[in-house]
């Protein structure tokens, strides 16, 4: 792994560790020192991630990518292309366009990273080959990359040290039928501006209590939920929002379920411990 690869990983897990110092980083372009409060309310950047892989039942691999808004208020918006990009590019396009705030101190979101949004598989020959995220926002260009390293390995769907179990997920009116941080994808459905969207996501679950919490994945325009985050106390059943668009285009939202039964209402246990919880896309086309 190259020099200014180890550089922006350390960084990050100084970051992650404590917001108190000064750091910098050397990537594709500098980087700017931090300040000793490095959370502000807007203005700084958001920092692509990786979170580890987890082996396939063919033998392929999924490498998880998530990121780090260093904004406490202002999200941003960074297009596919070249300031938002992955390398090799056959695997180029899943990443997410738009990056919410860091999550507010809530009883039901305590987290401060958003955790595996996306994911890549590679194939069983992958080796030491490695996937490459650049981001660029704020005037600054981030890379990170996801490679086999043993220690990022994770557990997928379930795990015994913890004894939790990713949700089964769907999307419309199908049974829950899929889980993990691979994706269940949906659509596309066809929307129009200014009109709710009635979103699905149904669960099934062998405890109580499923932390749900849908945002914007991919799309030019701004989207508005009924209810960003839900809960069911029921093992299984529905969860129901409704989505507005603000202008015509292709979009993508993403849920993430994920069990909170052990934090009453807090799904940070698993987000933290890196299990286990399920990700789904719907594609939307927006017409007028």
């Amino acid at each position: 792994m190259g020099s200014k690869y180890k550089s922006a990983t350390l960084l990050l897990l100084t970051l992650w560790v404590s917001t108190a110092g000064l750091l910098s980083a050397q990537t594709s372009s500098s980087l700017d020192l931090f300040n000793a409060a490095p959370l502000r309310a807007s203005g700084q950047n958001v920092i692509p991630l990786f979170d580890g892989w987890f082996p396939n039942a063919d033998g392929t691999y999924t490498l998880c990518f998530g990121y780090f808004n260093m904004n406490t208020e202002q999200s941003l918006d960074v297009p596919l292309g070249e300031g938002n990009r992955i390398e090799p590019a056959i695997y180029d396009g899943s990443q997410p366009t738009h990056f919410d705030p860091v999550p507010k101190p809530t009883l039901t979101r305590l987290f401060r990273h958003h955790w595996c949004v996306f994911s890549i598989i590679v194939p069983a020959d992958f080796g030491d080959s490695e996937v490459i995220w650049t981001l660029e926002s704020q005037g600054d260009k981030l890379s990170v990359p996801g490679w086999l390293l043993p220690t990022y390995v994770l557990d997928e769907e379930s795990t015994t040290g913890r004894g939790a179990v990713a949700p089964y997920l769907s999307l419309n009116d199908d049974p829950p039928n899929f889980r993990g941080r691979r994706g269940l994808w949906e659509g596309p459905r066809i929307a129009k501006v200014g009109e709710p969207v009635p979103l699905i996501a149904r669960i099934m679950h062998p405890e109580s209590g499923t932390w749900l919490g849908w945002t914007l994945h991919q799309g030019s325009g701004q989207v508005e939920f009924s209810s960003a985050e839900l809960r069911l106390d029921a093992a299984n059943g529905a969860a129901t929002t409704t989505a507005i668009f603000s202008e015509p285009g292709s979009y993508v939202v993403r849920v993430q379920a994920i069990n909170d039964t052990e934090r009453r209402g807090n799904p940070t246990y698993g987000f933290e411990f890196y299990c286990c919880w399920t990700n789904g896309y719907v594609r939307i086309d927006v017409v007028e």
